[in-house]
């Protein structure tokens, strides 16, 4: 780990501050840069023009006793890291050969996301219960660091 990652996962933690999650713990930053400068970030929330839940009052996810890592298209929010991507795309900003720094271990769905977007990089903080995302970002040659508080 170098001085950037710090700085980079400190940004991830100032950005996972604005998710509109409401259950505990849940609230997750991303950032995606290049060459030690900032391309894109993303936090998890519900799409443009949809309430989110913490307008709705209500998770329909705890609502249904959805067990975390699991039914991942029951969810008003889009993730955090797909938020990052999908904001690239929208700016046309190449997110090819970046580094992604998450709060959180990216799921399956969004480990498929950063290999087809070319991110070759991602340091997250927390571990994610997800077993499946771990042989795809292997298999694709990602490298996949957890961050170390010093």
């Amino acid at each position: 780990m170098d001085k950037w990652d710090k700085r980079f996962i400190e940004m991830c933690r100032l950005v996972s501050t604005w998710s509109s999650c409401a259950r505990d713990g849940r609230q997750v930053g991303a950032v995606i840069t290049k060459n030690n400068r900032i391309l894109t970030t993303g936090y998890n929330g519900a799409p443009s023009g949809v309430f989110n839940c913490r307008d709705k009052g209500y998770c329909m996810r705890d609502q249904l006793k959805i067990p975390s890592g699991t039914m991942h298209e029951l969810c008003y929010a889009v993730h955090a890291e797909q938020n990052a991507i999908l904001q690239a795309a929208k700016l046309g900003v190449s997110v090819e050969g970046a580094t992604l720094y998450c709060t959180h271990q990216p799921c399956s769905i969004c480990t498929k996301m950063i290999i087809n977007a070319g991110i070759k990089r991602v340091v997250y903080i927390k571990p994610y219960p997800d077993e499946f995302a771990l042989k795809l970002i292997e298999e694709a040659g990602v490298e996949l660091i957890q961050y170390q508080e010093e």
